[in-house]
């Protein structure tokens, strides 16, 4: 098994760029593939979780093999979702960026078609896409695939909706000698049956060790929370996590608009993704998010495929996902690249025995978060106003004799005892807004 990157027999041109890269050892599920995508000719199948370096797996084998003596479409990449295939783009360039000869495309979905019309009439060897739009594609004539020889699925778990709809018209326009590569964090029931549908029988599969190799570096917690309380515990964790990036995951795209909301609310500097936004806002989201420029993102599962920042300490599922294989690619948005990270999941008291089920097929081990108490929950609450004032723009509207009327209540009290008197009074309304009307307590009448 190969130690070091230039143990794999790669071209100059592409050892350069690995160099350059700063590539030097490269992780076990890259040892397993690279060997055999370069040295035979079947259909693969590579298991390995979420960050452990996939797309250079096929990636540079796959820059290695194409024939540069022809301009047609050699490679099909199909993705799940834009954001992964500009991802991906990205990398095959970077990889390429001493193979000018060597011509990449990226045809996803989201974005007007016309540009990548125009963008494969000049030619491409590989071609990156979403399934829907390289559909549309052939169906207009702009993308001949006959001659194509790798189809290459990345992410397919995660692909299963779109494939089910489009790979048969994908794969019938592909020539039947092709060899096709499949790419996944998991192996559910649906890609079985795909795998026996649309590849050779005579496979060649491979796996990093999937017990540990995408959770390497993340500690895996769960907190136990009432449903009134849940919102509050949040905040008090991401209050705990000021600084730091996170990502946030709700099951439905109205859970993500109703949370970043109350984020937005509470001065909490984040942004929402989910499906039915246009794609420029997804794309300037995801840019302000890669430039920290926001640090929470709140995202439904499919939206935050292809979402590779380093820098992710945190992923909270505040609702418990539907399947294994999911909580594996939520969890796989941090510790990536060697770092530490943490994925919380947030359960209600019934969802606590499914955490058994987790552990034991996912092979991994969930540790209790410990909840903060109601006094520590009541000071953050606390806080949150104390930042909400703070960041709110003053109203210049207000004429000047009512702010005048307004600081003769207060113009004998010091800093410090208004700031005293603000804070009790937020903390009495806290518990009781009826009674936070007054300081004073309530009297008692006595019948005559």
């Amino acid at each position: 098994m190969a130690s070091t990157f230039s143990d794999f027999g790669f071209s100059a041109a592409i050892t350069k760029g690995i160099q350059k890269l700063g590539f030097s050892i490269p992780t076990e599920i890259q040892q397993k593939a690279i060997p055999v995508l370069l040295d035979t000719t079947e259909d693969f199948v590579g298991l390995a979780k979420t960050g452990t370096g996939k797309t250079a797996a096929f990636g540079l084998p796959l820059l290695q093999l194409i024939d540069i003596k022809t301009t047609s479409i050699q490679a099909i990449i199909l993705v799940p979702t834009r954001e992964l295939g500009h991802q991906i783009f990205d990398n095959l360039t970077a990889f390429a960026q001493f193979l000018p000869e060597v011509s990449i495309a990226s045809v996803c979905g989201g974005i007007p078609i016309k540009p990548q019309i125009e963008r494969l009439s000049q030619g491409a060897h590989i071609v990156v896409a979403t399934p829907g739009r390289l559909i549309d594609l052939i169906k207009r004539q702009a993308a001949d695939i006959r001659n194509c020889k790798f189809l290459i699925l990345d992410e397919a778990d995660e692909m299963m909706a779109a494939l089910k709809e489009g790979l048969d018209e994908i794969v019938h326009e592909l020539p039947k000698n092709r060899r096709t590569w499949l790419f996944s964090a998991t192996m559910p029931g649906p890609m079985k049956q795909l795998v026996q549908q649309y590849m050779s029988k005579n496979i060649v599969q491979v796996s990093a060790d999937m017990t540990t190799s995408g959770n390497q570096g993340i500690d895996h917690d769960y907190i136990v929370v009432e449903p009134e309380e849940k919102l509050d515990v949040l905040m008090h964790f991401l209050n705990s996590k000021e600084g730091q990036r996170g990502i946030i995951f709700c099951k439905t795209k109205a859970a993500v608009n109703k949370l970043a909301k109350n984020l937005a609310i509470n001065r909490f500097s984040s942004g929402a993704l989910h499906g039915s936004l246009t794609q420029p806002i997804r794309d300037r989201i995801m840019e302000q998010f890669r430039e920290g420029h926001i640090s929470i993102l709140i995202a439904t599962d499919l939206a935050a495929r292809g979402i590779d920042v380093k820098e992710i300490a945190y992923v909270v599922n505040y609702h418990l996902p539907d399947t294994y294989e999911t909580y594996v690619h939520r969890s796989g948005r941090t510790a990536r690249a060697g770092a530490k990270g943490l994925s919380l999941t947030v359960l209600q008291p019934e969802e606590v025995a499914e955490m058994a089920n987790f552990e034991k097929e996912l092979g991994i081990t969930f540790s209790e978060f410990k909840k903060p108490s109601a006094e520590s929950l009541e000071e953050n609450t606390a806080f949150l106003w104390a930042k909400q004032i703070f960041k709110t723009k003053p109203n210049h509207e207000v004429s000047k004799e009512f702010k005048d009327k307004i600081k003769t209540v207060f113009h004998h009290l010091t800093k410090d005892e208004l700031i005293e008197k603000l804070l009790a009074h937020q903390l009495l309304q806290t518990k009781n807004p009826v009674a936070a009307k007054t300081d004073e307590p309530k009297k008692k009448f006595k019948k005559k």
